[in-house]
């Protein structure tokens, strides 16, 4: 019988995890290099689940993906690693056994390396090599990313009528990340082509039972689970898994009852969780249900709306009149921040509308923004917007430092990637990035939202305006145009350009950019001298100085007040050019001379300035 006959009438057994036996007996490093490297090792695990009761086990191809292998340089060997992995399963496997070649999600741990494309085509890769290998049928595992299972599942369907199990991971009970919900999840696998839908991964029996008491019975694709062990925990440097065997097959029979009919094991199980599953199955007498009653928890929290902001959006003020942000940089010291504090004070006076405050630009530590934007608040009439980068933190950090910010009163920020730790002056700092820029957008205009980055309610909506990175200077200005349309999909509100030290550039700009719904803020910093023109112009990505500019700040060299007088007046020339255009201005000041972009930013707004940098 095949497998689509045989799971309509009995609960079907699958195997536990590969890679906590490997690691168990001491291996390390890439599992499925295994496969070629020590395939007798790979045989034994195999074995001993199906000697514990398995009636499906899963080829050692997780992560045999070449995104994946090129963090071990193995990439080469993908279509290798991937057959020789079937070929190991079938030698082991008894009639009686289906193989499923398992191909595990990408995005959650490479999201901010590889774009979507990338992804795509190497899980289709490796989908291709195992399509042409004689295996009972697909499963699918880990992922996180729902388009990306469904489009996975939608290529596999259009070249196979075998069977495929695809799974997703909950970001949080009941619900997966981006907050949509696991019934509405599991139907739209059901709908891609899956034969059964269900979850794998990062919960324990306990919350998937939890979560599927809400999910009705799909109309054609049957269910799935494949639980953690339990929560991971750290023993003498090494991860293990709390060993609880008969706990699984205390929960079987709940699990079946919620309309599983195929029960797994993922990280920390073992061949003894199997036998216990198979136990209860067999000792029961489980059946599969053809009917369910769905229980609905009640009092559900519902996310109120976010308190009306007693700002305007910055956004809206580009539709009425030109509007001026500045950066000013927080400083290194801790001396300075009087002064940075008098400079946020003298802007504001000067018109800005936002003050910005850099993340750690160029991955040198500065004071905290978040900090300093509290202090901006209760001591300057200055409106702080925040640049905040996934370098420094993880998705715990920035969804806990985002809400601190809603929390404070703080709703105007730009994401932005980050510059890798290693270029700053912690060389051996190490790097987060558990996500980019345009992903964190996603993840903002969730919690604005109500919903968590796990998809939990957070209670209420916060109000973010979400700025993104604009890179004004690039070469094909076209391709960068595209990034920026994703970006707007992302939700980003407006752009905020690095800055622009020609005036002709301005039109190329506009022309390129006005058929986007949102404003571009163009990013004009002053020169302050020669050695400033060619630090920017030869070390800073993303800046290039004409060689007119680099030539009229050399004129001036050593000169200090004839070189900011000469940033000045060029700054102004530029500002005249970019107004013709835009009416966003993003004036970046340079080592906190605050006076110069207050100076500047009056002239933007058509108010005087006197000499003292104080407006009239």
């Amino acid at each position: 019988m095949g497998f689509r006959d045989v799971i309509e009438s009995r609960i079907l057994v699958g195997d536990g995890a590969i890679g906590t036996l490997l690691y168990q007996d001491g291996m390390e490093g890439c599992f499925e290099e295994y496969n070629v490297t020590a395939p007798d090792q790979i045989r034994a695990v195999h074995q001993q689940y199906i000697d514990a009761g398995a009636d499906l086990i899963q080829t050692n191809t997780y992560a045999a993906n070449s995104l994946k292998l090129s963090r071990y340089r193995l990439e080469q060997q993908t279509e290798a690693i991937n057959r020789q992995a079937v070929r190991i399963a079938k030698e082991v496997a008894p009639e009686d056994v289906f193989v499923f070649a398992t191909i595990g999600g990408i995005g959650n741990a490479f999201q901010n390396e590889f774009d979507v494309d990338e992804m795509r085509q190497s899980l289709e890769e490796q989908a291709s090599t195992l399509l042409n290998e004689d295996v009972d049928g697909f499963l699918l595992e880990t992922f996180y990313d729902l388009e990306e299972l469904t489009l996975l599942i939608e290529f596999l369907r259009e070249r196979t009528d075998k069977p495929i199990i695809a799974q997703v991971s909950m970001g949080d009970i009941g619900v997966l990340q981006g907050g949509v919900k696991l019934e509405d999840g599991l139907k739209q696998i059901e709908k891609a082509g899956a034969d059964v839908a269900g979850v794998n991964c990062r919960m324990g029996p306990h919350h998937m039972l939890q979560s599927l008491e809400e999910v009705p019975l799909l109309d054609h694709a049957h269910l799935s689970v494949y639980p953690n062990a339990s929560l991971p925990n750290v023993r003498d440097g090494r991860f293990f898994y709390q060993s609880n065997p008969a706990y699984f097959k205390e929960m079987t029979k709940p699990l079946v009852g919620e309309g599983v009919r195929l029960i797994g094991g993922c990280c920390g199980t073992t061949p003894e969780h199997v036998r216990s599953v198979r136990e209860a199955v067999d000792v029961a007498g489980l059946t599969p249900i053809t009917e369910k009653n769905v229980q609905k928890r009640q009092g559900q929290p519902v996310a109120m709306d976010a308190a009306p902001r007693q700002d305007e959006p910055i956004p809206e003020i580009t539709k009425t009149r030109t509007s001026v942000i500045v950066e000013l940089d927080p400083p290194k010291s801790l001396s300075l921040i009087p002064s940075f504090m008098e400079g946020a004070e003298v802007l504001a006076k000067a018109g800005a509308d936002a003050v910005t405050l850099a993340d750690n630009s160029l991955a040198s530590a500065r004071i905290d923004n978040f900090s300093l934007g509290m202090r901006m608040k209760q001591e300057t009439s200055a409106r702080p917007l925040l640049h905040l980068a996934c370098r420094d933190r993880n998705m715990i950090g920035l969804q806990s430092h985002l809400l601190g910010l809603h929390a404070a009163g703080i709703h105007d920020i730009l994401t932005i990637t980050g510059d890798p730790a290693k270029v700053g002056d912690f060389p051996g700092a190490s790097s987060v990035f558990d996500m980019s820029s345009q992903h964190l957008m996603k993840l903002v205009n969730q919690l604005n939202e109500g919903v968590s980055f796990s998809g939990k309610d957070i209670g209420e909506k916060t109000s973010f305006s979400v700025a993104a990175a604009f890179n004004a200077n690039a070469r094909r200005l076209d391709r960068e145009v595209l990034r920026l349309e994703k970006k707007i999909e992302a939700g980003a509100d407006y752009f905020m350009s690095q800055p622009v030290y020609s005036p002709e550039r301005f039109q190329e700009i506009y022309e390129a950019t006005k058929h986007l719904p949102v404003p571009i803020f163009i990013g004009i910093m002053p020169l302050v001298s020669a050695r400033n023109a060619e630090f920017l112009h030869h070390e800073v990505p993303g800046i290039s100085l004409t060689d007119e500019v680099r030539d009229r700040m050399a004129a001036v060299a050593g000169d200090r007040e004839a070189s900011e007088r000469e940033g000045l007046a060029m700054a102004k020339d530029l500002l005249d050019a970019a107004q013709e255009y835009f009416n966003g201005i993003y004036l970046i000041t340079p080592f906190l001379r605050y006076q110069m972009t207050a100076e500047l930013t009056a002239y933007a707004l058509n108010k005087e300035y006197d000499n003292e940098m104080t407006v009239q």
